[in-house]
């Protein structure tokens, strides 16, 4: 199963629409199983934007299978800034994007579960910086059980999908949740079966390979395609190739004399099941 893997299109003022149109046509062109959006389509979770994001998902439907989920510039968090029900945060990807907030795909040979991690300020995530107010990811404990149930009677890889980075970043040495609860999250996902975790929000490229006692657990974070990259590197995304015996990460980083994408790093990593 071959898997294309892009994360924080922000579609808007920062993205790059020449490097969407090289990413279009490489998806007619390879096929890919599935596509999988890690959060952050817009930029401003604006109408036009929302537009946008939702004509390049119906595209790339029309030769791959499709899940994507919302990011923290996808919701609406100011509306009920506190404890905001998942309604109320995400009203404009329900009626823009004709999408669930936390789909589940299920194609041959894996189940991909989506994970909506924005959640405005909780609990969890009040930081002293007002400025990421809103910005840290939270999971609340009704949708870890949901993922425990869903890969428990899985077949196959399972793979969450989400928007925030449970894994600091390189460059920013940031997570996208509170360092406890990244912690707490990886052992939990762990413990439900889970093989891989797709995110984003941190607009690096990364792939991490977590021990567990029980099996592997492989963190994925796609690079963005905007102007917002990370410490100036390419823009980029990863394609990810699953086999029984393990896993294929390839990144596909933007090169400015090709303008197109090429492969700019790759990584193979065994699988193993306690």
């Amino acid at each position: 199963m071959r898997v294309l893997h892009l994360s924080d299109l922000h579609f808007g003022p920062k993205n790059l629409p020449e490097q969407v149109d090289a990413i279009r046509a490489m998806i007619a062109r390879e096929r890919f199983d599935v596509v999988a959006v890690s959060g952050d389509l817009t930029q401003r979770a604006r109408p036009r934007e929302f537009a946008k994001a939702r004509a390049f998902l119906e595209e790339a439907e029309r030769t791959s299978r499709v899940i994507a989920v919302p990011g923290n510039h996808d919701c609406t968090w100011w509306r009920a800034p506190l404890v905001a029900p998942m309604s109320v945060l995400y009203a404009k990807w329900t009626k823009y994007m004709q999408r669930a907030t936390e789909p589940v795909l299920a194609a041959d040979g894996a189940t991909f579960i989506g994970v909506a991690t924005a959640h405005g300020i909780s609990v969890h995530s009040i930081t002293r910086r007002p400025r990421d107010l809103s910005v840290i990811g939270d999971i609340r404990p009704e949708q870890i059980r949901r993922v425990a149930e869903v890969a428990g009677g899985a077949a196959g890889f399972r793979v969450v999908v989400m928007h925030h980075n449970p894994v600091a970043g390189q460059i920013s040495q940031r997570f996208g949740f509170k360092r406890t609860v990244a912690a707490s999250l990886l052992r939990q996902f762990g413990d439900a079966g889970v093989d891989v975790v797709l995110c984003g929000h941190d607009h690096q490229e990364a792939v991490h390979f977590i021990e567990h006692p029980m099996r592997s657990l492989l963190v994925v974070t796609a690079g963005t395609i905007t102007t917002m990259s990370r410490g100036h590197r390419p823009t980029s995304f990863n394609v990810l190739t699953l086999e029984p015996s393990g896993i294929t990460v390839e990144v596909r980083a933007w090169d400015a004399d090709r303008r197109d994408f090429t492969a700019a790093q790759t990584e193979r990593f065994e699988r193993r099941m306690g």
